[in-house]
């Protein structure tokens, strides 16, 4: 067995996986009210960005050969109803039109399609008088959402709010407004995850009342769920499905990769980009081998894309060296 293991040029040329910079999707912040790109103390070398930032973050990732982004937004003013998600001046709204005007289709623009960034409560949906989500009543807001987003020129648009039914009246929405070449990234298997806190940071979102998430997210300690989530989204329309996050849930990835044909996604998410950094700063581990093994992870249990805050790092290594392998991580130092 050790034959096929004896220097670097052999490990490469028989590895099963391999990590490629157009695998991955780059998640960027872009903050309303701003002059200058912000640091988020949680999320080591993210900024929420402002619109002109975001152009020369975008132009910058192009040049390294990055295929994707997904934008989120951070709004100045938020509300009971989230109206800058569909607000056609919101500020993931204006961005996206700086984009697709600058950069066309050498790029795909994401969206995220949710509410809790905008809305005054940290809810992903319409809450009742009992604190409760309204779920059908979300339903109408994403689907003005996705029209806005669409309008605004997203070539995808990402559902993560969990609701039922969700898919289905977004594909509704797009194809009766005149979009039905816009995709559907559907959060399929989204878990009530404990490792969403720097997002948090990233977005400004706090859930009101101490509550959280966990009566439309996903409970960590269930997968079979998750292949009802997903089957449900794919007859509904969803052209790619997710899970997430991606460390904890790779036996989940791997059960929706070997089910479904079409693309699937995982979400290395904040709290799992965070970690590696912060062990990495104590010199606990190395964060650079461990980075590049956990991407490489992903891709293993059966991912096709991978939204990582390490994108733009791993596309500036790959441009010294295009190898993936484990065993060259210090070229990646």
């Amino acid at each position: 067995m050790r034959r096929l293991r004896r220097n670097a040029a052999l490990r490469d040329l028989v590895a099963d996986v391999h990590v490629r910079v157009d695998d991955l999707v780059a998640p960027l912040f872009v903050r309303e009210g701003i002059n200058e790109p912000k640091p988020i103390e949680s999320l080591p070398g993210v900024v929420q960005h402002t619109c002109q930032s975001l152009r020369t973050e975008v132009g910058d990732l192009i040049n390294l050969g990055v295929k994707a982004v997904i934008l989120f937004g951070v709004p100045k003013h938020k509300d009971a109803q989230g109206s800058g998600a569909y607000d056609p001046d919101g500020i993931v709204q204006v961005a996206l039109r700086d984009l697709r005007a600058e950069f066309g289709d050498s790029i795909v623009l994401m969206a995220d399609l949710c509410v809790d960034e905008y809305t005054d409560h940290g809810h992903c949906g319409i809450v009742d008088e009992h604190g409760v989500v309204d779920n059908d009543e979300t339903l109408k807001i994403y689907a003005k959402a996705a029209i806005a987003q669409a309008s605004a020129g997203a070539h995808v648009v990402a559902p993560s709010g969990m609701m039922d039914g969700q898919i289905a009246a977004i594909r509704g929405a797009l194809d009766q407004a005149g979009f039905p070449d816009v995709a559907i990234l559907a959060y399929s298997a989204k878990y009530a995850s404990a490792l969403y806190g720097p997002f948090r940071d990233a977005v400004d979102v706090s859930i009101a009342d101490g509550g959280d998430r966990k009566g439309y997210q996903q409970d960590f300690r269930t997968a079979r769920e998750a292949m009802r989530e997903v089957a449900l989204d794919i007859d509904e329309g969803a052209d790619m499905v997710m899970i997430k996050p991606a460390m904890a849930y790779l036996d989940v990835i791997t059960d929706v990769a070997h089910h479904v044909d079409v693309p699937v996604a995982a979400y290395q998410v904040s709290g799992e980009y965070a970690m590696v950094h912060a062990a990495g700063e104590r010199g606990w581990i190395d964060r650079d081998a461990v980075a590049l093994e956990h991407l490489v992870a992903i891709k293993r249990a059966g991912a096709t894309i991978i939204l990582t805050y390490f994108t733009r790092w791993f596309a500036e290594r790959s441009m010294v060296s295009p190898s993936t392998s484990v065993d060259r991580t210090e070229e990646f130092g």
